[in-house]
């Protein structure tokens, strides 16, 4: 069938929108139409090279956090079935490996295969262009466009009462944020927390260390429209930057330090893990969420506080949870009332808008730009 995607063909060059030729789906993989998909930063390291060797290469569809209903499924696909609707989850869950026998699944095995930006099945493409292959960026998906065949590991069956153009945002941000601080971080009643940063990722940090019963949540980010909006989402101070956070920790952790320390930052940088390192206390845990270019090959931290304060680094993958068991579950706290997507939208666009929409994030503008479908 012909569809339209937006693929990046190059390095730091624009998403470029046009007509594809997809494949039906074989064996263990599923087609589906496209209701909505977010736009995450991490789409963007794709354009950058900053997860070179880590997912597909260009010339590439972009997209991770997608959902849609299903229009037909290949052979072996007992999961879902016609009209179904799905959330993609960006990193697969075989349910059959090591990691997700253990309860880890977001470390299944798939995931490293996703790296190849193919199919997962066979290690081809069903997506075509100008008379190339097309690989799939981050978790093999390719969810900026109409149309696009996954494998069935990475649909997420979801009420269809929900509103698709929400739900999408299950696909990473949500799950990845709040469970950096429900999961990872292991967020308390009456803990004090620190996200930095505040886009679709640490938001939703924020919104976990509320619903975990914490005392204090100091949201950290240079942009005041998210400083605004971390409020809105529980966070009970606001700072500028990690220099500011450290200056007001005798009101906001009587000079205790912070429990909990949460890197929710659009591109990780080693120097500002380093100092904000400093703002945890004694037995904290600082929990590492945000991606670091490939290219980093070593961080600074005061190495010597992991054994005299017995300060704890922790790295989290999609907030170390569990997609088919989270993704329902937050969904179903949505639909109570307890956890904000609507909120997390700040603006909606077309697939033809997609430009715009990544310069409307790099502006600040966004805590969540979405691109909807009709």
């Amino acid at each position: 069938m012909k569809t339209k995607a937006a693929i990046l063909w190059e390095r730091h060059a624009l998403w470029s929108v046009e007509e594809i030729e997809l494949d039906p789906p074989k064996t263990s993989e599923v087609l589906v139409k496209l209701a909505a998909s977010g736009m995450c930063h991490s789409d963007e390291h794709l354009v950058t090279g900053d997860l070179a060797g880590a997912t597909g290469e260009p010339p590439c569809i972009g997209g991770h956090e997608g959902a849609g209903v299903v229009m037909e499924v290949g052979p072996g696909v007992f999961s879902v079935a016609p009209g179904d609707h799905v959330v993609f989850g960006f990193v697969p869950a075989c349910g059959r490996c090591p990691s997700c026998a253990a309860g880890h699944s977001n470390l299944c095995d798939l995931g490293g295969i996703t790296a190849s930006g193919m199919q997962l099945s066979d290690g081809t493409s069903r997506h075509h262009a100008q008379g190339q292959d097309l690989r799939l960026g981050i978790g093999a998906l390719g969810t900026f466009a109409y149309h696009t065949v996954v494998h069935e590991a990475s649909c997420i069956k979801i009420d269809k009462e929900i509103p698709l153009d929400r739900a999408c945002l299950m696909g990473c941000g949500v799950v990845t944020g709040w469970g950096s601080a429900v999961y990872a971080a292991g967020v308390q009643p009456g803990d004090t927390v620190a996200v930095v940063g505040v886009g679709g990722i640490g938001a939703n940090a924020v919104q976990g260390a509320r619903l975990a019963g914490a005392r204090v949540i100091a949201a950290i980010d240079p942009v005041e429209f998210k400083r605004e909006k971390a409020m809105e989402f529980g966070a009970t101070h606001t700072h500028a930057s990690i220099d500011e956070a450290l200056a007001a920790m005798s009101e906001t952790t009587w000079d205790r330090g912070f429990d909990k320390v949460i890197m929710t930052m659009g591109v990780g940088n080693g120097d500002a893990l380093g100092q904000a390192f400093w703002l945890g206390g004694k037995r904290s845990k600082i929990v590492v969420t945000n991606i670091h270019p490939t290219s980093e090959a070593s961080i600074a931290i005061p190495a010597v506080f992991l054994t005299v304060f017995e300060k704890q680094l922790i790295g989290s993958l999609f907030g170390s949870g569990n997609a088919r068991r989270d993704i329902p579950k937050l969904l179903e706290l949505y639909t109570q009332g307890q956890l904000d997507l609507d909120g997390l939208v700040t603006r909606t666009y077309p697939l033809e808008g997609i430009n715009d929409g990544y310069a409307d994030m790099y502006a600040g503008k966004n805590i969540r730009g979405v691109l909807v479908y009709e």
